[in-house]
């Protein structure tokens, strides 16, 4: 498959387009879909079916989705996607999950979110980018922390997760101030 591909010392990340995704349904059969895609059980075939059938984006709405696959072992290991990417108002949210066990707490994600945040502000050309966080996902509130997210607000009882409500953070970073920050690391 000849999907956009970016390398990193640790991981190649496949980006895929609501256009890959229809081509992947409509051209290969439910294990390689499986396989191509790096679905772990049938509930994560069921899901990413189910979005597939109900339409990836609106007539407004994108997304980018990077498949984290690791180099040493060409397992897919994570995902992460810039979504609800509203083209007109430049601006998308953020989003990823490290889905194996073994790799978590090695510097992934960050190296994966080093290449994805800069492809969201120089490749789509976003000029704002946000990620909704849970107020007890410590690890990624560090991950906004060090890309220095600026923290917006508190959205009550946003999410409907294992049988009960949880709140949000809001942060988001704008286009001028990752290029400030890029220009300070030069």
């Amino acid at each position: 498959m000849g999907f956009e591909s970016i390398e990193t010392n640790r991981l190649i990340l496949q980006v895929l387009s609501p256009d890959d995704m229809r081509d992947i349904f409509e051209s290969y059969s439910k294990p390689e879909i499986k396989s191509i895609l790096g679905h772990r059980s049938e509930e994560d075939y069921q899901k990413e079916e189910k979005k597939q059938k109900n339409g990836y984006s609106s007539y407004n709405r994108s997304f980018k989705l990077f498949l984290m696959r690791d180099k040493a072992s060409n397992s897919i290991i994570g995902r992460c996607g810039i979504h609800n990417w509203n083209m007109e108002h430049r601006r998308a949210e953020i989003g990823y999950v490290m889905e194996h066990e073994n790799y978590k707490r090695k510097g992934l994600m960050t190296e994966a979110l080093d290449i994805i945040i800069d492809y969201g502000f120089n490749k789509m050309n976003l000029h704002r980018m946000e990620a909704l966080v849970g107020t007890g996902n410590v690890p990624s509130l560090r991950l906004m922390e060090k890309y220095n997210f600026v923290k917006e607000g508190l959205l009550r009882q946003h999410y409907y997760i294992a049988g009960k409500y949880e709140d949000s953070i809001m942060f988001s970073k704008l286009n001028h101030e990752y290029m400030n920050d890029q220009n300070k690391q030069k």
